[in-house]
């Protein structure tokens, strides 16, 4: 690229913006990193806000100049050799510093070379990226040991009341008013999710054009797939049907397609991009697990429910795909249990079960609750827990079992917070 168009895009995104920011979970996180000499990688979906916490990283750091964000068109045709040119204009602008910000840096081939380059030479580095597969093939091939890597999510349910400007203790639990005034936020959050943007402006027509910027630049373009109708047959019924079973030969013969493995692979594309998550069924076998079935659970309620069949009529399923989110964001190993009952999340640590949890709306009608709780209950037994938990929209209780155990019910909204 010529020197003089690489050097307006530095100056013209070099201004950090002076508006405030919605902290955050992972932002002390973050912010604590900043005196090791890792490399600091921060991916996730796009637009679930890794730019504006890049922004706010740069705000607290005293060398803060050497940005530079590649989704910007401008860029379109920069190469490895570029970064070198960009290395010298930042001096000529900004003089001598030793920290660089680089926004969704997988749009550029190699970048893991210059990146290791100026991590050798004792400078501190941040990037953000939205491919998983991208990111993790550059960093074990040259980054190995020299990064920490952290996934943003769209807002929590706790920063989705900061944003919306509600505060909360634990005594608000329990009173009247503060109580009513969360759960009516998590009504709303349950169906918008936690898009930033979206939630900021509330225009459907931008989760719908976020979908196609996902499914075009971040799936088709990327892997050049020529079947664009295959690929939505496949992410809508996948969004009409989160957390349900599915194998690849299933969703072969559902989309006419004549190999499993081409599913397989569509559902990789998928999850590269932060759109999906599949979850094995849980077995001591690997083996086993590879080859069971899985299900699937998505980035963000309301970008589900602008691509799916009717998905926001199932509230049930908007609580489960909330519940499993909540569970990646504290970063465990998440499984489904199924032997004669059924468990919705068992929760692994280390070669253990340490957590078996339920989903359901409610537990009124008898054959839920009694399906409900025999399906945690054989969880537990299988895997020596003296405790289980029921996840619901609103009951709270507690079941004493005859062998002195426990399950816990409580509202999604509850555990949540508390968590």
């Amino acid at each position: 690229m010529d020197t003089e168009t690489l050097k307006k895009a530095v100056i013209s995104q070099n201004s950090i913006p002076g508006e405030e920011f919605i902290e955050r979970d992972i932002f002390n996180k973050i912010k604590g990193s900043g005196e090791n000499p890792f490399i600091i990688i921060i991916n996730g979906i796009r637009r679930c806000g890794k730019s504006t916490l890049l922004q706010q990283i740069r705000r607290i750091n005293k060398e803060n100049r050497y940005y530079l964000n590649f989704d910007d068109e401008r860029l379109i045709g920069f190469n490895i050799d570029d970064f070198q040119k960009v290395h010298e204009i930042y001096i000529e602008l900004y003089g001598l510093q030793h920290t660089f910000f680089f926004d969704e840096i997988q749009n550029i081939d190699k970048w893991e070379t210059f990146v290791r380059r100026m991590h050798d030479n004792r400078n501190k580095v941040y990037i953000t990226g939205s491919n998983a597969s991208m990111l993790s093939r550059e960093l074990g091939s040259r980054l190995t040991g020299r990064h920490l890597s952290y996934t943003l999510y769209p807002f929590s349910f706790r920063e989705y009341l900061r944003f919306s400007n509600i505060s909360v203790s634990k005594d608000d639990f329990y009173l009247t008013e503060p109580r009513s005034i969360i759960k009516k936020h998590f009504n709303e959050y349950l169906i918008a999710g936690g898009i930033p943007e979206y939630l900021m402006y509330g225009n459907t027509d931008y989760l719908k054009s976020l979908y196609e910027s996902i499914i075009y630049r971040d799936v088709i373009a990327r892997y050049n797939l020529p079947d664009v109708k295959t690929l939505k047959d496949l992410i809508h019924y996948l969004a009409s049907n989160i957390g349900r079973e599915f194998s690849f030969n299933s969703l072969r013969k559902m989309l006419g397609l004549s190999n499993a493995t081409t599913v397989k692979e569509y559902l990789n594309y998928f999850e590269n991009s932060f759109l999906i998550f599949t979850v094995p069924r849980y077995s001591p076998s690997l083996k086993k697990q590879i080859y069971s079935n899985k299900k699937v659970y998505f980035i963000d309620n309301g970008l589900v429910n602008n691509i799916s069949f009717r998905f926001s009529e199932n509230r049930g399923s908007m609580l489960e795909n909330i519940v499993f989110l909540a569970l990646k964001r504290r970063n465990v190993q998440v499984y489904f249990h199924k032997d004669r009952k059924e468990c919705d999340f068992v929760i692994r640590d280390g070669y253990e079960i340490r957590e078996a949890i339920q989903v359901t709306q409610d537990l009124e009608d008898p054959g839920i609750r009694k399906r409900e709780t025999e399906g945690l209950k054989e969880a537990m037994d299988m895997y020596g827990l003296k405790e289980g938990m029921i996840l619901t929209e609103d009951t709270e209780e507690e079941i004493v079992l005859q062998d002195k155990r426990m399950i816990i019910v409580k509202p999604v909204w509850k555990w949540l917070l508390e968590n």
